[in-house]
C-alpha cells in the first residue's frame, strides 16, 4: 500500500493531457507522445494564496509558470516607487517569459486570488524543444503572442481617451473568458479598481467616471466586481472610434 507522501505526490502531478486549459497553454499542437514528454518536466504544480509572490524582480530564471487555476497580476517598480501593473494573467496563459532575454526577472507576478501554476524548468524545456519542433514553435507563439499583446498595449496608451481605453480593457477580459468557456457578457473582476488604473494609465477618479459613463450609455454595468456587458457591439464601436479618429 503507498505511504501518504506518495500518494499525494501522485495526485498533486500535473497531467497536462488531463488538464482543462490544454488548449490555451504550451502544449498547443503537440501530439499525444509529446505532450506527455513535456509532462515529465512538470515535477510538482503548486498552489500560490492570494496577494503571494510567485517571483520579484530580479530573481533569477529558474522555470516559466503555466496558470491552471486562478489568476497573476505582473507589475514593476516605477522610478518614484509606485506600482506600474504591466499585465493580467488568466488560466492558460504563461508567467516568466520576461526573464528569458536576461535569465533575470524583470517584474514580479503576485496571485489576485487562491492559485495553481505549472512550474517548467527553462533549461530543461529549452533542451525539450531543441528535440521536438513542434514545441519549439509553440514556445515561439506564446512569445510572439506576448509581443503583440505589448504592441496592442502601447496602442492603446497613445491612442484612446480613458473610456476607449476602459472598454478595450473589458472587451479583451470578455475574449479571454469566451476562449475558456465562460460568459463573455457576465464575469468577476479579479483585481482592483486601482490595479486596473494602473494597468490603463489612469488615476483611480478616471476610472470611475469611466465606468459610470459605459453605465449611461448602456455599454456596461459594472457593479463591485461584477461585470455586465449589455451592448458588446457598442463597445465594439466606441474603441473602433479611436482607430477612426488615428486615419
Amino acid at each position: 500500500m503507498p505511504d501518504a507522501r506518495s500518494y499525494r505526490d501522485h495526485h498533486l502531478k500535473a497531467a497536462c493531457s488531463n488538464c482543462s486549459v490544454l488548449e490555451l497553454c504550451l502544449p498547443l499542437g503537440l501530439s499525444g507522445p509529446e505532450i506527455e514528454q513535456l509532462d515529465t518536466l512538470i515535477v510538482q504544480r503548486f498552489k500560490v494564496k492570494k496577494g503571494a509572490t510567485l517571483f520579484r524582480a530580479g530573481d533569477s530564471l529558474r522555470s516559466l509558470y503555466a496558470v491552471r487555476i486562478g489568476s497573476f497580476k505582473t507589475s514593476m517598480l516605477s522610478v518614484d516607487g509606485r506600482e506600474q501593473v504591466t499585465g493580467f494573467q488568466m488560466p492558460g496563459e504563461m508567467l516568466g517569459l520576461d526573464a528569458i532575454s536576461t535569465d533575470l526577472h524583470a517584474c514580479n507576478a503576485y496571485a489576485l486570488e487562491d492559485s495553481e501554476v505549472c512550474p517548467i524548468h527553462f533549461a530543461h524545456l529549452e533542451k525539450l524543444a531543441r528535440e521536438l519542433p513542434s514545441l519549439q514553435h509553440s514556445l515561439n507563439k506564446i512569445l510572439s503572442r506576448e509581443i503583440v499583446r505589448d504592441h496592442d498595449m502601447l496602442m492603446m496608451l497613445g491612442n484612446m481617451n480613458s473610456d476607449e481605453r476602459l472598454a478595450a480593457f473589458l472587451l479583451n477580459l470578455s475574449q479571454r473568458m469566451d476562449l475558456r468557456g465562460y460568459s463573455s457578457r457576465e464575469f468577476v473582476l479579479k483585481m482592483r479598481r486601482e490595479e486596473i488604473g494602473s494597468y490603463l494609465g489612469l488615476r483611480l477618479e478616471t476610472i470611475c467616471r469611466g465606468i459610470a459613463h459605459l453605465r449611461d450609455q448602456g455599454l456596461a454595468q459594472i457593479s463591485g466586481r461584477d461585470v455586465k456587458i449589455q451592448n458588446m457591439d457598442g463597445l465594439k464601436q466606441l474603441v473602433a472610434g479611436c482607430h477612426r479618429h488615428q486615419s
